[in-house]
């Protein structure tokens, strides 16, 4: 998870961005905390995901066959 502070600073960049503009300094450094921020972004869905299991109204277990794939990669039996 991204420190509230890393995510006060990209706020305070697009904002300043969208007004007086940015330096090349900060220009940079929006480009690295964004660029953290979808790496975690990226690593908690990719967790989500690999966590669902979908059962249909029947009750039967229809999780895609590539998400049990991923599980069984993950967790080996």
């Amino acid at each position: 998870m991204l420190s509230p502070e890393k995510l006060a600073r990209i706020n305070e960049l697009a904002n300043k961005k969208k007004t007086v503009g940015l330096t090349m300094e900060e220009a940079k450094e929006q480009t690295l905390l964004r660029k953290e921020y979808l790496g975690v972004f990226r690593s908690n869905m990719k967790q989500t995901i690999e966590n669902v299991t979908v059962i249909d109204p029947e009750g039967n277990d229809i999780t895609p066959d590539k998400v049990k794939q991923l599980r069984n990669n993950k967790f080996p039996n």
